[in-house]
């Protein structure tokens, strides 16, 4: 006879978060403008269901989802390049604040010198006020992403991993002194440990 699984094993994927909005057109052509995914609902139901490109969750807004004021809503958004990412953001016709990040007296103009993770962010809001936060995240704290399930979720993401480890492993040779043959291994070693934020190789 198997064993009952304890509830940190059962597996809970985060699939949809309702957004309160007063305009649901309005809101559909504004999400449409982001470049985010319309998916299919069921007829009749009155949902539409947006997926931002490269996330695996969704958001869906539509006739008596929630009870939450429209406008309500804080929500993030991971990016990896928080500077191609506003620039986009802008060029489609949405109002976007400047690239800031978050120093001791608070936020400073312009992105983190250092570029460090987490620190970098931007924010934009939909018709109803509805606030979503851009953070660059390139590397991830310790324990947050599971190693063996580390996945690119876009092109646009695994091309950017590479350019980051190409330009760490362009060190990794320095050190050397000499060209690295087993590269495609490092690359590999240094782009799960960046997402899972395992100690990087050097």
């Amino acid at each position: 006879m198997g064993t009952t699984p304890g509830v940190a094993d059962v597996d809970m994927k985060l699939e949809v978060v309702v957004i309160p909005v007063s305009d649901i057109p309005r809101a559909e052509e504004f999400y449409g403008r982001l470049g985010w995914r319309s998916d299919q609902t069921p007829p009749g139901s009155g949902v539409i269901q947006l997926t931002p490109h490269g996330s695996q969750c969704s958001v869906h807004f539509g006739t008596n989802l929630t009870t939450a004021a429209p406008g309500s809503a804080r929500s993030f958004l991971i990016v990896a390049d928080i500077e191609q990412a506003h620039d986009a953001i802008a060029a489609a016709g949405v109002q976007i604040s400047d690239v800031f990040h978050l120093g001791p007296d608070g936020p400073i103009k312009g992105p983190d010198p250092a570029r460090g993770t987490y620190a970098s962010r931007a924010e934009f809001a939909d018709p109803d006020g509805n606030t979503w936060v851009l953070q660059e995240i390139t590397n991830r704290l310790p324990g947050r992403v599971d190693p063996g399930a580390t996945a690119f979720t876009s092109t646009t993401d695994l091309a950017t991993a590479m350019r980051r480890a190409s330009v760490a492993h362009g060190e990794h040779e320095k050190r050397l002194g000499a060209a690295d043959p087993d590269w495609p291994d490092w690359y590999a070693a240094y782009m799960v440990a960046e997402a899972s934020g395992a100690p990087l190789p050097q």
